[in-house]
């Protein structure tokens, strides 16, 4: 364990003395808080635990940590999509749903639910479909030498995606798009 390691599990072992309460307690805390921003749980760790600001600071880092390991185990896919497009972005599950349809003809893959995105994988991540705002779905698409245009967005190189398609509305999910996603697809293969 590097000094750093250590200065941050001695800070969490002082936070525990201090609150009377284990990790998994204060993660728990934490969840069922229903916060998810880190600035928020800092704050409510100071208000909730009397912490001060770096160990509120602290205990927030740890317990996003935690919650985001846990999450995929925990929820099942539909329900994590549901998140994905709840509230303001609930007018772009029909796009999410208009992609599903597609995707779902392809064959095998994996889903790895992240916090703001789906992960689709085969031997290696294919594509990532989310909100990333509450106005559009972005799909992320992992393959090479396709004829990038204003449409599909080539990505700098060492992005996560090679390219980005933006989409508004369910009738963008055309045939390019679905070749595009299909190539990509066949790539991780």
């Amino acid at each position: 364990m590097s000094v750093l390691e250590q200065a941050a599990q001695t800070q969490l072992n002082n936070i525990e003395q201090k609150t009377g309460k284990s990790l998994d307690e204060l993660t728990a805390l934490a969840a069922a808080s229903g916060l998810s921003k880190h600035g928020q749980l800092r704050d409510y760790f100071k208000t909730e635990l009397g912490l001060g600001y770096g160990d509120a600071n602290a205990l927030a880092h740890f317990t996003r940590q935690a919650g985001e390991k846990q999450a995929p185990a925990e929820k099942s896919l539909a329900h994590v999509v549901d998140e994905l497009y709840a509230g303001k972005k609930a007018h772009l599950r029909p796009i999410h749903d208009a992609l599903w349809e597609g995707v779902e003809k392809l064959g095998d893959f994996e889903v790895l639910p992240r916090q703001k995105y789906l992960s689709l994988r085969r031997q290696k991540q294919f594509m990532m479909i989310g909100p990333p705002t509450n106005t559009r779905v972005e799909v992320g698409l992992n393959v090479k030498d396709l004829p990038g245009d204003d449409r599909l967005i080539g990505q700098a190189k060492g992005s996560m995606c090679n390219y980005v398609v933006r989409l508004t509305d369910p009738s963008e999910v055309d045939a390019d798009l679905l070749g595009w996603i299909a190539a990509a697809y066949a790539s991780a293969g």
